[in-house]
């Protein structure tokens, strides 16, 4: 998928704007069917903001919280640049040190 990053007032959001197959099995729009809030399991996947809540500290945005729809789990997260056009992905739970990271690379 393709997440576009963006400011509302001071904080930092991201929302998936793009998925390489949007569509489920049926030929349907992918819902957010794991969410364990069962008002929530409704809504599209594409265009789900997934990235919330995140405050700018130097080159990294902390603080924040990252949704993952497959699993329908949300962690804590921090996002770190790393030069122009690659931005570390940690989400954990608890503390940071348990957690993943992954690379996400910026598309022009």
């Amino acid at each position: 998928g393709r997440i576009e990053i963006y400011k509302k007032g001071d904080k930092y959001y991201g929302k998936l704007y793009w998925l390489k197959e949007p569509n489920d099995a049926h030929g349907n729009l992918k819902k957010d069917v794991k969410n364990p809030e069962k008002s929530l399991q409704s809504r599209q996947i594409q265009g789900l903001e997934i990235l919330t809540n995140f405050s700018k500290d130097g080159n990294s945005f902390v603080d924040g919280k990252i949704y993952d729809p497959k699993s329908g789990k949300t962690y804590s997260c921090k996002m770190t640049l790393q030069g122009a056009d690659k931005l570390d992905i940690r989400g954990y739970v608890g503390v940071s040190l348990f957690g993943r990271t992954e690379t996400w690379k910026k598309i022009n």
